[in-house]
């Protein structure tokens, strides 16, 4: 089966010999006494050029995980991919949705005999022969029925086209399960991807410098924790463990601001993309409308006022959000494009890959994919004051209701998300 090309997180080894010991390919990697004892000799082999990539040790955190996936669109379908050729423990999908005629046009693990079907298990035999060692399972049920504790059993969540209010809900369960989350969507040429890793710790390794690394906060939400030095080849090497600090959906959705450095540059300012400014109205459309996408001519208003008010309260320039703008965004509501999902998808994977293996900076916090610009810039957006842990009592304050994209908000027990 033919699968559009994203940003694959794994290449296959070498099929021959010939081709693994040409001159032009590095020497592959062989089992030692130092690789982890879970990991199989064959394991090595198959997962050669990443295993090179990040090394033998982070393959072990991302071979032992387990990541659960809400929502199999056309964007959930790139992450899945990306994930379990990138060779995770286990993939748990839930989506109630049945597939239809329309997810024939940026899916790629459905096919027409598939309408009518649960759009998950249509997929799953697909999925499950991209990697036949990752145990992918499949739950058809609504995931507005789920209970909080449901989500403490994955070391990483990840939620796509799902509305604010079910982002903010899910979010607050997984920071009270201390757990990685991921929100992210697509309408047409514009998406974005969230993080809330509450607090993640990584690890870079670098030639140490003329002047010592000290113990320091670099920015509002990152610090140097840790400092420890090796020799390796006759270089002295630092290793250098970071932290990054994380606020919540709720936050960074609407209220947060740009860092200080945008706010004090007006040439930053004006750089900063305004679908920013157009998904933060149409998340506040979304929960003033009960989860319905705009569609007629006072809705267009409406989202109008918001955008304009969502720009403003980010401090960015007026004439960014040029008419043009709002028209082209409006337009795109609702539509997935492969080639957006592929990039959104792959972008979103490779993060999950980062911070299992703790070796990369990771994303902080809100990706915004903007497909006028073919650009995809991060913005940490937080507000001021504490951040981290510090706000796992904001976490809470939380009203009880979910709805997914185009549905009802929902009244669900207290014990449920």
């Amino acid at each position: 089966m033919d699968t559009p090309s994203s940003l694959p997180v794994r290449e296959q080894a070498p099929d021959t010999m010939e081709d693994s010991t040409s001159a032009s390919a590095p020497a592959p990697i062989v089992a030692s006494a130092s690789a982890p004892v879970g990991i199989s000799a064959d394991e090595i082999a198959l997962y050669d050029r990443q295993i090179r990539l990040w090394g033998v040790q982070a393959q072990e955190k991302i071979r032992s995980a387990n990541i659960l996936l809400i929502t199999l669109s056309a964007l959930g379908n790139e992450i899945a991919k990306n994930l379990v050729l990138a060779g995770i423990h286990s993939l748990t999908i839930v989506d109630h949705s049945i597939a239809t005629e329309s997810d024939l046009g940026a899916q790629f693990f459905i096919t027409a005999a598939d309408i009518g079907q649960n759009r998950a298990e249509a997929a799953v035999p697909q999925i499950r022969k991209l990697n036949p060692r990752v145990n992918v399972v499949v739950d058809t049920s609504d995931i507005r029925t789920k209970g909080s504790d449901f989500f403490g059993a994955f070391d990483v969540v990840i939620a796509t086209d799902l509305q604010p209010v079910s982002l903010g809900l899910i979010n607050t369960a997984t920071r009270l399960g201390k757990k990685p989350f991921y929100a992210a969507g697509v309408h047409g040429f514009y998406g974005f991807i969230f993080s809330d890793l509450i607090e993640h710790d990584y690890l870079v390794e670098r030639e140490k410098g003329n002047r010592p690394t000290v113990l320091e906060r670099e920015t509002q939400t990152r610090s140097v924790v840790d400092v420890k030095e090796k020799k390796e080849n006759g270089k002295h090497i630092e290793l250098v463990t970071k932290r990054e600090l994380y606020s919540t959906w709720m936050l960074a959705s609407d209220g947060a601001n740009l860092p200080d450095e945008y706010l004090k540059s007006r040439r930053r300012l004006k750089a900063v993309t305004p679908i920013l400014s157009c998904f933060r109205a149409l998340w506040a459309f979304f929960e003033s409308q009960g989860g319905r996408l705009p569609s007629t001519a006072e809705d267009f208003k409406e989202f109008t006022i918001l955008a304009t008010q969502k720009h403003k309260a980010l401090g960015l320039p007026e004439e960014t959000l040029r008419s043009e703008v709002l028209r082209k965004f409006l337009q795109n509501l609702g539509s997935e494009i492969a080639p957006v999902t592929a990039v959104l998808g792959g972008q979103l994977a490779q993060d999950v890959i980062n911070i299992l293996g703790a070796r990369q900076q990771p994303i902080q916090n809100m990706v915004i994919f903007d497909g006028d610009s073919m650009a995809a810039p991060m913005y940490p957006l937080h507000p001021d004051g504490d951040l981290g842990v510090g706000l796992l009592p904001l976490s809470g304050r939380v009203e009880n209701g979910m709805a997914m994209n185009g549905g009802q908000d929902v009244q669900p027990p207290a014990t449920q998300v």
